[in-house]
């Protein structure tokens, strides 16, 4: 997937993309958040921000950038930063691929939603972990391809589908994990059958 065309994607998506993912994001988005525990004075990258579902969840004690690349998105997040007078939020138009920041900014890095659709996944993975300080807790909420036989290989049916809707359904966690040298502490499903994931890191250097 190119950057013009994940542009153009998320710039139609963007005026129902809170109607369409809300209920089905939100929860997976809010468990992981809260999950984080995050302590005062942190300072939180927010990959992918979007709309700005996630923005009332983080607490005003810590200091929150969220970035995401498609322009239209961002418009909806800093109406609802504006909204609920989020004055710890701060909002950037960038790609999650080549992140503008030093080595070593942030206390917590979350990316939810965001791997399967960026052009390079690892790169990705591997710009969070420069950002974020050593030791610390990377997390990600995701669709990863199934280790089962059969459903893998629906999920590669599949894909050629999924990729003209703006995401790819064949992301392995495993290899990801291994190929940007993240370190898996744990991952959860929240329901039984769910297909996305929320997986705990640590950032280690």
């Amino acid at each position: 997937m190119e950057y013009e065309s994940i542009k153009r994607i998320y710039h139609n998506y963007s005026n129902v993309y809170d109607f369409l993912f809300k209920h089905v994001f939100f929860p997976r988005q809010r468990h992981a958040i809260l999950s984080m525990d995050i302590q005062p004075n942190e300072k939180i990258l927010d990959v992918g921000i979007g709309t700005g579902l996630t923005l009332p969840i983080y607490p005003q004690h810590c200091q929150v950038t969220g970035i995401d690349l498609s322009r239209s998105m961002l418009e909806k997040a800093r109406k609802k930063k504006e909204k609920h007078s989020l004055h710890h939020v701060t909002l950037l138009e960038m790609d999650a691929c080549n992140l503008e920041f030093e080595d070593d900014s942030f206390d917590q890095v979350i990316a939810t939603f965001v791997v399967s659709v960026v052009p390079d996944p690892v790169k990705a993975v591997r710009e969070m972990k420069r950002v974020c300080k050593p030791n610390r807790p990377i997390t990600l909420v995701n669709h990863f391809r199934s280790t089962k036989k059969l459903i893998a290989m629906g999920e590669d049916l599949v894909d050629p589908v999924c990729r003209k809707l703006g995401w790819r359904s064949t992301l392995a966690l495993d290899s990801l994990a291994r190929e940007a040298g993240l370190t898996v502490r744990s991952s959860i499903k929240m329901k039984k059958f769910d297909p996305w994931t929320i997986v705990f890191g640590t950032n280690t250097k």
